[in-house]
């Protein structure tokens, strides 16, 4: 099992356009995006919305659902660093999560 360099969303996707060996506007007029939204995205500048991330998924063949988990990941350690907060942030969140989901089937 090969170990997965841990980048952030902006750098794969990057990453992904570079090994297609796509200029950022090929890839951007694909998306139906101005190309410095795109340069935005891949500097962590900017946030892409779902339907940008479903197409990226589309153009490179990703997995959609990888993708989107690699941005939420992304807000979400943002979110730990911006509030200066540590792991156990995260533990008790995880609590939450299982508590909220458990009270929306109700």
């Amino acid at each position: 099992m090969t170990k997965q360099k841990i980048t952030s969303f902006g750098e794969y996707i990057r990453q992904l356009r570079e090994q297609a060996e796509l200029p950022l506007r090929k890839v951007a007029a694909q998306l139906d995006i101005d190309p410095s939204l795109l340069g935005k995205i891949e500097r962590s500048e900017r946030q892409p919305t779902k339907e940008i991330i479903e197409g990226i998924a589309k153009i490179f063949n990703e997995d959609a659902k990888y993708l989107h988990k690699q941005y939420i990941s992304d807000q979400i350690a943002y979110k730990i660093i911006d509030e200066d907060a540590d792991l156990d942030t995260l533990k008790v969140a995880e609590k939450k999560i299982e508590y909220l989901k458990n009270n929306r089937q109700k």
